[in-house]
């Protein structure tokens, strides 16, 4: 069963940075259409599923859903998705609020720093939440492989690169919110399943999704180096993107056929637009069973850590 509709939204703590790209079954293949802002995340799984007429939706988020399991046992979570509706409450009040110096730092309080101030360090996260180094902030699906080099750490909201606030905004404001509401069907892949099953079972399916993993996956990483932020470099994509679709259930809207050739334009937002198309891509090879979903057979994938949809689990 195919889901009518396919969205991935290329996330950050900056609303003009957050982009969707959606693509909708249309007889046999997905219309893929030209990335569009987020707007009031909200009300956002609301106008997928109203985009659906009925039928099921899986939505992909380029921000971390799980936490890692080193520091999941020190603060003895045992299940991610239970504790991400107690985020934010009770003993975890001062969850989502980072920690603007060492000492604020806590294993209810992992977010740091709160702002840019100079002497911020990794090191006072590990100290803090008593870890041993670097690699017990990563999740398995955030540490390096032979094509690409680690995500950054969920705890990190310091730099062009950390994903911690775009995490808090996704998890307390539109993940949780859609979970506790109930009013749409809500599955949390892989933490409820499989996702073909998911699909079967739910309305909706969010999954975490990664553009670098899925540039990987398309192909787009091979040769040359090349960078996302540049128009010139994203426009020579063009042609190894649409060849890419040529043999799968992909079509696209002129407009969006138009904005590849061009590269997304020399805006600033080219860059997110551009990771909102990936993303979406190969979350259509995935769901159409062109590629593994990925996750590891365990608990620690299933119950604390989650995993970024299609990427290749090492232990197979």
């Amino acid at each position: 069963m195919l889901p009518s509709v396919i969205g991935h939204a290329d996330w950050s703590a900056d609303p003009k940075k957050r982009w969707i790209c959606t693509a909708t079954l249309e007889a046999d293949a997905y219309r893929v259409e030209s990335p569009a802002p987020v707007d009031d995340v909200r009300t956002l799984l609301r106008r997928v599923m109203h985009r659906a007429h009925g039928r099921s939706a899986v939505l992909g988020f380029d921000f971390p859903i799980g936490i890692p399991e080193r520091y999941a046992a020190r603060a003895g979570i045992q299940s991610f998705r239970t504790a991400l509706l107690e985020f934010g409450a009770g003993r975890w009040r001062s969850f989502y609020d980072p920690a603007r110096t060492p000492t604020e730092i806590a294993l209810e309080r992992p977010f740091y720093p709160g702002s840019s101030r100079k002497g911020s360090q990794k090191t006072h996260l590990l100290n803090a939440l008593g870890l041993d180094s670097v690699d017990d902030l990563l999740r398995q699906c955030d540490r390096p492989h032979e094509a690409r080099g680690a995500a950054c750490s969920l705890f990190w909201t310091l730099g062009p690169n950390q994903v911690g606030r775009a995490a808090i905004v996704g998890w307390r404001d539109m993940l949780a919110p859609a979970l506790r509401a109930g009013d749409v069907d809500v599955a949390l892949w892989p933490f409820d399943g499989e996702l073909r099953s998911l699909i079967g079972q739910h309305a909706c399916v969010i999954a975490e999704t990664y553009p670098a993993e899925c540039s990987v996956q398309l192909g787009l990483a091979a040769g040359l180096r090349w960078s996302k932020r540049k128009q010139g470099d994203r426009r020579t994509k063009a042609t190894r993107l649409l060849s890419w679709s040529s043999d799968r259930l992909i079509t696209w809207t002129d407009a969006l056929a138009s904005a590849i050739y061009d590269g997304f334009g020399s805006s600033g937002d080219g860059e997110d637009r551009f990771d909102a198309l990936i993303g979406v891509l190969g979350m259509v090879d995935v769901v159409a069973a062109r590629r593994a979903e990925g996750a590891p057979k365990n608990a620690i994938c299933r119950d604390v850590e989650g995993w970024i949809l299609g990427q290749n689990d090492p232990s197979v």
